[in-house]
């Protein structure tokens, strides 16, 4: 049946960057749909605000507190699953930072905060949860890239990397695994009505027009948008995908 090919009911996941935005309505949208969810951030408070939250509309998620740019939290987050639940089927890499400035005005710490959240931190969550998978033959590993990993987007040249980082991460992992049941893909989302410090967001409004210019549906999404990507590269339906990057952006990347 059509409903079964795309359930995600029973299934253990875990998602990185997951107390707020984009994170937060993928984990309850999992969870809604039967999902046994593992939520995480680096702001205990936040995290626990926002387990406590799910909790009381009856989602019954858990929580990890997790900063990916320590390699041993992003091995504890995977452990953490499976010692709960004995097995993890699905991973979200989700977790992710941006400063916006001119390229030239980059300080190293800056950039390297960036990568180390955005990158290393995608390659430690997707590595520990790959060496349980494969030791089972099966699972989906699913990162959220941009439209700025394949598009020059002004202001954002480390953000930028570490995406287009992401793809290539994906494509790889996806080669290397694909004949062992693991299987690697991206979300690539447009401009996105969200919480992370995007501060033109309430700019002036040439930069909102420049915004709906350029994406061909003339708005930003909305994080509820994004959640049927991700549904899909977790379940059955998407079992013969693995290596895409799924652009769920209004348009722009065809523009």
């Amino acid at each position: 049946m059509v409903k079964d090919l795309f359930s995600v009911e029973n299934k253990v996941v875990c998602i990185s960057g997951s107390s707020r935005g984009l994170g937060k309505a993928i984990a309850q949208g999992f969870a809604e749909r039967g999902a046994k969810v593992i939520i995480s951030s680096w702001d205990r408070e936040e995290l626990e605000n926002t387990r406590q939250e799910f909790n009381s509309c009856g989602l019954a998620v858990e929580s990890v507190v997790l900063d990916v740019q320590n390699r041993a939290d992003c091995q504890r987050f995977v452990s953490t699953a499976l010692e709960q639940h004995g097995t993890l089927d699905v991973t979200i890499c989700n977790a992710g930072t941006d400063i916006i400035k001119p390229a030239e005005q980059y300080a190293e710490n800056e950039w390297d905060k960036i990568l180390d959240i955005n990158l290393r931190g995608y390659y430690f969550c997707a590595q520990f949860a790959a060496q349980h998978m494969l030791s089972v033959g099966c699972g989906s590993i699913i990162m959220t890239s941009s439209i700025a990993g394949s598009a020059g987007i002004p202001g954002l040249a480390p953000y930028a990397a570490s995406k287009g980082g992401i793809n290539q991460l994906v494509r790889t992992m996806a080669v290397e695994w694909a004949q062992r049941g693991v299987r690697v893909n991206a979300v690539a989302p447009g401009y996105i009505e969200n919480i992370m410090a995007d501060v033109r967001f309430d700019a002036e409004d040439p930069y909102q027009q420049r915004v709906v210019t350029f994406t061909p549906m003339g708005r930003r999404g909305t994080v509820d948008e994004f959640l049927g990507a991700y549904l899909f590269l977790a379940s059955d339906a998407s079992s013969y995908v693995t290596g895409e990057i799924l652009y769920v952006d209004g348009g722009y990347h065809a523009a």
